[in-house]
């Protein structure tokens, strides 16, 4: 008994400590206006720290870090008519189920890989990152991958180097939003590509990473415990089906840049694109909002 009691006055004070250190960045990094002030939230400081193992320097130099590239990349103001041709096969899509913790499901599909641009490529995912941190529901900060090698080969591969840019993007300016990653049925002739890839991956990230084969009774367990078969498409093992339709797709994304909008705070006029297809044009907000973003 008194060894519980000794263990919640633990928990309670690391609690404590833990708190403090997220009020001591958010003093170190100093005001911040605009979508600055909205992005640094006690829970983003609180990844920033856990990805350096709370320590509050270097924590802040990270977070300094993502905020110069999102005031030059803007990933809050990429808009799907811009990417949309990316995505035209499905490589990568917001799924419509989450997993068991209420994680929002990115599926990607390398063997529909349809784009030799590296720019495109990233571009493109950070789009569909910021749709699916904003499809988090409340509490959650995670997201999960699906990753299907069905029809991959090294033909359809992206450049080491693109891998490499899409890691560095993803671990430095995104992190501790990963909770999964699942590379389900890789070939073998992907080993070769991930001894490379490998090295570019942090050890927080790598524990993350699982892999996944139809016929390893241990390795399809494993999938029970993340997903619901029922939700799960047949592709990694469930019941459901997967059917990427781009324009319905399409359709949902300028409904989610409308959402994206309004959530950083600018206005959005939806127009009718070329051949039909929608956009939507960001009409930044004049004052403060639109001057710390640039």
């Amino acid at each position: 008994m008194f060894w519980k009691k000794q263990s919640s006055s633990n928990r309670e004070e690391n609690s404590a400590e833990k708190d403090a250190k997220v009020r001591e960045l958010g003093t170190a990094i100093g005001p911040q206006t605009g979508r600055s002030l909205k992005y640094c939230s006690d829970a983003c400081l609180r990844r920033y720290l856990e990805a350096r193992n709370w320590y509050v320097n270097k924590a802040k130099k990270m977070l300094e870090e993502s905020l110069k590239w999102r005031a030059t990349y803007k990933p809050e103001e990429i808009r799907w008519h811009e990417v949309a041709h990316e995505g035209e096969t499905g490589k990568v899509s917001r799924a419509n189920f989450h997993d068991r913790l209420g994680r929002t499901v990115l599926i990607m599909r390398p063997g529909m890989q349809n784009s030799a641009s590296p720019e495109g490529n990233i571009r493109h995912l950070v789009y569909l990152i910021e749709n699916a941190v904003l499809d988090l529901p409340e509490g959650q900060e995670q997201m999960s991958w699906l990753i299907d090698f069905n029809g991959w080969s090294l033909n359809t591969n992206i450049a080491i180097s693109t891998a490499r840019d899409i890691i560095y993007v993803l671990q430095n300016h995104y992190p501790e939003r990963l909770g999964l990653i699942i590379l389900y049925s890789p070939p073998r002739i992907f080993e070769a590509f991930w001894k490379v890839v490998r090295y570019f991956v942090d050890p927080k990230t790598f524990q993350k990473i699982h892999f996944v084969y139809p016929n390893n009774k241990s390795s399809m367990e494993l999938m029970k415990t993340f997903f619901d078969a029922e939700n799960l498409p047949s592709e990694f093992g469930g019941k459901a089906t997967l059917k990427y339709d781009h324009e319905e797709f399409s359709r949902l994304m300028v409904e989610e840049d409308v959402r994206t909008a309004k959530y950083w705070g600018f206005d959005i006029t939806p127009l009718n694109g070329i051949n039909g297809n929608s956009e939507a044009v960001v009409i930044p907000e004049p004052g403060s909002l639109a001057s710390a973003a640039s």
